[in-house]
């Protein structure tokens, strides 16, 4: 007989690991989340391939000037609103470059918008609202692989030209996937609590949106190495992290460091191929475009080595 009460949905169903934690002391809820969440990173391996592919759709887009765009409701809005955040101070790019679009607006960032995630028509209009284009690429990021916020969204990129995938931790319907470019599935199963995709689906999701930005700016030429050299120096810490950073890469004391990267306009970048090849700023600023970003094209140096 169907037991016509069980969702279909990986991530809505009972978890018979957990089936007892509300009898749990806090030592052994600590333990079930910890033993639960040890296997994300494992599932999140199997998508390579997928992630892979979002990568290099997205270098492509950042190359002939497009912008990648996460679209998401609840908590995988919020995540994709959050790496988007995360990128101009990290990698120094314009806010336009990435950006997360959630239902509900800027409102639902802090309180839950309930019913949002059920309007297609909001997810078209958001989607032309932001100017989405042939050039962009639209990443939808749905937990439960059926939100209808999110496969408008999709469908709308789709006929604007745009490329497309998503970001699902239960499997999308058939239609879905023939709607994307690439389907990145990291299949977590149930969740400690019934449905609480901000759980296992929620980690899997931030690893899986780590990988693909920070994947993409690597290659964009927003690292030295696996030393951030093209971040802002915007605020106290990242001002002194940015002197840090010259001073070891061009063995420089920090008044040096400092001048350098008060002439190069907060660039740390611009600041290295300045002292590094005794360039002025502009000088500096258009042989790091000629070559793409990648600062050891222009310096032919290593960054220096591991202490």
């Amino acid at each position: 007989m169907a037991k016509a009460h069980l969702d279909p949905r990986v991530t809505e169903r009972r978890n018979p690991r957990t089936a007892a934690i509300d009898l749990a002391s806090p030592e052994e809820i600590v333990d079930l989340i910890t033993a639960e969440d040890q296997s994300v990173p494992l599932v999140v391996a199997t998508q390579r391939e997928a992630i892979v592919r979002a990568i290099q759709i997205t270098e492509e887009t950042f190359r002939r000037r497009g912008r990648l765009f996460y679209v998401g409701a609840g908590t995988s809005g919020r995540l994709g609103v959050l790496d988007a955040a995360e990128c101009p101070p990290t990698f120094g790019t314009d806010p336009e470059m990435v950006q997360g679009i959630i239902a509900g607006g800027l409102p639902a960032l802090t309180r839950a918008q309930e019913g949002a995630e059920d309007r297609p028509d909001g997810a078209r209009r958001d989607i032309d609202e932001h100017g989405v284009r042939d050039i962009d690429f639209v990443i939808g990021i749905a937990a439960s692989g059926t939100t209808p916020y999110v496969r408008s969204a999709i469908q709308r990129a789709r006929e604007l030209g745009a490329s497309t995938g998503i970001i699902a931790c239960s499997p999308p319907p058939p239609e879905v996937l023939d709607m994307v470019d690439v389907a990145i599935l990291p299949i977590t199963g149930p969740e400690v609590v019934t449905g609480s995709t901000r759980m296992k689906a929620g980690t899997a999701t931030k690893l899986v949106l780590n990988m693909i930005t920070t994947g993409a700016m690597i290659r964009m030429g927003k690292t030295y190495g696996n030393l951030m050299i093209d971040l802002r120096a915007t605020n106290d810490k990242l001002k002194d992290r940015s002197e840090r950073i010259i001073m070891e890469v061009s063995g420089v004391e920090r008044p040096e460091a400092r001048q350098f990267l008060d002439s190069a306009g907060g660039s740390v970048k611009t600041a290295l191929v300045m002292q590094k090849l005794g360039a002025t700023r502009e000088q500096a600023e258009t042989a790091l475009a000629e070559a793409g970003g990648v600062i050891r094209r222009v310096v032919g140096d290593d960054p220096p080595p591991v202490a």
